[in-house]
């Protein structure tokens, strides 16, 4: 029996009309759908793609959002152990994800370990929250020689990051806003920002003054912060 293929298909920030025509289609040839869980029970990314998948059978894929790697590392294996049983019995899994896998993407992890066990995987791009964020603001990222800096915001590096040049990208900012804004308020950088909250998705918020959110936004926020004229 031939062994089957792990597919990790972005399905993009949110907007159904987003998702790529090569995503869709990976995801009705497959024979399972792996789908991300968080512990509250939301299922963002299948939200996206559940029209697409008709009678498919969809594996839950508990992914918590913390920063103890020894428990992530511990989860990543129990789901990497529940995959490789079912590529052992030649079925191919699409496993999706919120924007692109290869951007801060906890199924990464997952297709590292699925590799290193001999199986074959492949990623499927997909439109990344920030680009998204951008098009809906109506604003470019980057032009010329502009830089582009990505920064995660759930981490201590926000403060070195916003000082490179170029525009930079703060990544899952809603559980740091406020100190997120704090620290853009002390480098002169509050009017150059604007974010976006839960971008596509059914509670959109757009936030062309930062100073108008509130002490915590959801945790799907992109804010771009550009040096040049908004």
């Amino acid at each position: 029996m031939c062994k089957g293929k792990l597919f990790g298909v972005g399905v993009g920030p949110g907007d159904k009309e987003l998702i790529t025509l090569k995503a869709l289609r990976i995801i009705e040839e497959a024979d399972i759908i792996a789908v991300p869980l968080m512990k509250s029970g939301e299922r963002t990314a299948f939200n996206i793609i559940e029209e697409y998948i008709g009678n498919k059978p969809v594996m839950d894929c508990i992914m918590p959002m913390n920063k103890d790697f020894d428990e992530l590392k511990k989860n990543y294996l129990k789901i990497s152990d529940v995959i490789e049983k079912k590529l052992e019995e030649g079925k191919n899994i699409a496993f999706v994800t919120l924007g692109d896998p290869t951007i801060y993407s906890s199924y990464m992890r997952v297709n590292s370990i699925i590799m290193e066990r001999g199986y074959e995987t492949e990623i499927i791009p997909a439109v990344t929250s920030f680009c998204a964020a951008a098009a809906r603001l109506n604003m470019s990222l980057c032009e010329r020689d502009e830089p582009l800096v990505i920064i995660p915001a759930s981490y201590d590096n926000v403060r070195e990051g916003i000082k490179f040049k170029g525009t930079k990208v703060l990544m899952k900012s809603g559980r740091s806003v406020s100190d997120i804004r704090d620290i853009l308020s002390g480098e002169n950088l509050l009017d150059k920002s604007v974010m976006v909250e839960q971008c596509g998705m059914e509670n959109e918020k757009i936030y062309k003054n930062i100073n108008e959110l509130d002490e915590k936004a959801n945790y799907f926020s992109v804010i771009i912060v550009k040096e040049t004229k908004i």
